[in-house]
């Protein structure tokens, strides 16, 4: 694994087996109840540009449970949002820390951090790509049904960062990806050249959902409306109406199908409540294991 952690190409395949094996025993470990504290006097630095629920929980109680410190650094309170450079920053970090999370909105910031810092470098999330989501995701997939192999993961909604490093998994690993989303908001055009090309089983971008959805293993959306595009949020309403998981796609998808939202979610817009609440969603437990996961990604780099 390479020292930094910013797109999900960066993992070779051993890679995600390796995240995901540590990520099992660390979970058995704290249900069992047993402790585990391997990065004791470690200490992770957390940048958030954007708030944050599961991103700053999962990494925070992750260090603490790991017998580590984290610190929550918000850009506004330190000297990066009065001007200072990123390069000095990652330098004069990485002499503090043993590692660095940020969650910012550019994808540059991120490998101009990763570059300059002699310490590894975690995105917990650019508006372009948000990659511990994804491994935690495919990890509940293995949870639920055993192997990823093979399987029809179907993403409905708004080409956005999710999508974009759905699209890296699936030019790493053996999944079929199929992708709905109204034309003019399809995912990263170089991210999706790159991810046909590279595809195991096949990338395919539809513009009906349901066209998507048929015989899906994996039923999966985010929010119309992201951070920062708050103006559009009435455009966008209309323009995505008929981009919404409810019981209706559901029946295209297979019988034991499961459903995933990487959260927070606007119920009765991107999905309906009664799916969101009902015996196939695996949202909660896909929430819970970003914890689980960072763990795992944080002692291989710590």
């Amino acid at each position: 694994m390479k020292k930094d952690l910013l797109n999900v190409y960066d993992l070779e395949l051993a890679d995600f087996e390796k995240i995901w094996a540590k990520a099992k025993r660390l979970k058995k470990s704290l249900k069992e109840g047993k402790s585990h504290a391997s990065l004791k006097g470690k200490t992770l630095g957390m940048i958030f540009d954007k708030s944050s629920t599961r991103t700053r929980i999962s990494f925070e109680v992750g260090m603490y449970q790991l017998g580590g410190i984290a610190l929550f650094l918000n850009s506004r309170d330190t000297q990066i949002g009065r001007g200072e450079t990123i390069s000095d920053s990652a330098r004069m970090m990485s002499r503090y820390l043993n590692g660095i999370m940020i969650r910012t909105f550019a994808q540059k910031s991120v490998e101009e951090l990763a570059h300059y810092a002699s310490i590894p470098v975690i995105n917990g999330l650019t508006d372009l790509l948000h990659p511990c989501q994804i491994l935690s995701d495919l990890f509940t997939i293995k949870e639920k049904k055993a192997s990823y192999d093979k399987l029809k993961i179907v993403y409905i909604g708004d080409g956005n960062n999710i999508a974009n490093t759905w699209i890296e998994a699936a030019a790493r690993l053996p999944i079929e990806l199929a992708l709905a989303c109204p034309e003019g908001y399809d995912p990263d055009r170089k991210i999706m050249a790159r991810g046909k090309k590279e595809a195991k089983e096949g990338i395919t971008l539809y513009r009906d959902p349901f066209e998507a959805a048929k015989n899906a293993d994996v039923l999966y959306t985010d929010v119309w409306v992201s951070m920062g595009q708050e103006s559009e949020k009435e455009e966008r309403k209309k323009i995505f109406k008929n981009y919404q998981i409810n019981k209706r796609l559901l029946k295209e998808a297979k019988k034991d199908a499961i459903v995933m939202h990487c959260l927070p979610a606007h119920r009765g817009e991107e999905i309906s409540s009664d799916v969101i609440e009902g015996s196939q969603s695996v949202v909660i437990d896909q929430a819970e294991n970003r914890l689980h996961v960072q763990k795992a990604i944080l002692e291989i780099l710590l």
